[in-house]
Parts: structure tokens; sequence; C-alpha cells
């Protein structure tokens, strides 16, 4: 993997749960919240992932690749895929996820 794939939130759409859960190829979306501090580390799932920060600042690691993607972009996570997250803020950051529907 080269890269991740980090995409900007359309502009003229609000990233709020409603919106999120209707705009996104059929993925689910839930709102989280992380402290400062907090990581999330090696996990897996059977199904395509996305993640949509909301707030703050988050780093994204898929596959041994990091991104620390800002307010209003979304991150890509594909089934199978060894991932992780870690709110490397000064404050709380709040991010949509959401797996796809099989």
């Amino acid at each position: 993997m080269a890269g991740l794939e980090i995409r900007r939130w359309p502009a003229d759409k609000p990233h709020e749960s409603e919106i999120v859960a209707e705009a996104r190829d059929g993925f689910g979306c839930d709102l989280w919240a992380d402290p400062p501090g907090r990581r999330w580390l090696d996990f897996v799932h059977p199904a395509d992932a996305r993640g949509v920060v909301k707030e703050g600042r988050i780093d994204f690691e898929v596959e041994g690749v990091r991104a620390m993607p800002g307010p209003g972009d979304e991150v890509f996570i594909p089934d199978g895929s060894r991932h992780g997250a870690w709110d490397r803020g000064p404050s709380a950051a709040r991010w949509f996820y959401g797996y796809k529907h099989q």
C-alpha cells in the first residue's frame, strides 16, 4: 500500500451524523469521541470501513501507513486491513466511523 486513501468531505455538506450516513455508499455511521492520547491499535474488521474527522487531530494507521487527516477529511480502511487510530491532539477528537453493509 503506497498510502492511505484520504478524501476531503464536500464543502457543501456539513459533516453531521445524518448527512454522513446518507452520503457514503452504504456505510453505517456513528460518532465517536476520544480523549487526548487515546490509542486504538491492531484492529481488523471483515468489512470495509471509513472514518470522517469531525474535529480534533487523529492519526490513522492502515497496514503500517500513517496519515493525520484534519476535520472534514475521510479515511478509507479496506476489509481485512490491520489498522488503528490515535488522538494526538491537545483536546478530544470526534470522528464518524462506519462499516460497509454486507
